[in-house]
């Protein structure tokens, strides 16, 4: 039997429980989830690729899979690339707002046009997450807001340790 694999790609800087809630949620889905961590330098990053990598690995444990396998992973460039050299047969993203969605429907659409045999499967934030985003979680941790909650523990600790605070 072929094994359901898919990727979850992102920056994940930092990673948030609208994340997670992500995870959890498609894990009964899939066989395999690869939580694949971009690495785009423009983004002004908090935390390195591998610091992020090893962060989520940390936090994996203890989410759990659903009988579903989590890993994490890195990569650059095309999302539909590396979906075909891990064959992923689906490529899993979180709507928030309609804004997503109209961001989230191109970027799928192209992605199937670049490989027509991998899905986008599209699930809808849970309401308690609808407005989380990493860079709203960086902006207010770095004015001096709380994000408890909104990130895991030990990712807001990283980010006091990152910051110095």
């Amino acid at each position: 039997m072929k094994t359901r694999r898919a990727i979850f790609p992102g920056s994940f800087d930092p990673l948030t429980n609208g994340h997670l809630d992500i995870i959890k949620r498609s894990s009964p889905l899939f066989d395999e989830i690869i939580i694949a961590v971009l690495n785009n330098p423009d983004k002004n990053p908090m935390f390195s690729v591998e610091e992020r990598c090893e962060m989520i690995a940390d936090i994996l444990p203890a989410i759990g899979g659903n009988g579903c396998k989590l890993v994490v992973d890195s990569f650059s460039g095309l999302t539909a690339d590396f979906a075909l050299e891990k064959n992923a047969g689906a490529i899993v993203r979180g709507i928030r707002a309609v804004s997503d969605y109209e961001y989230e429907l191109r970027m799928a659409l192209m992605n199937r046009r670049l490989q027509p045999d991998i899905e986008t499967v599209f699930l809808m934030a849970a309401e308690e997450y609808s407005y989380v985003s990493s860079a709203l979680m960086k902006q207010v941790f770095t004015l001096g807001g709380r994000v408890e909650g909104l990130v895991p523990e030990s990712i807001e600790r990283k980010m006091r340790e990152k910051l110095g605070t």
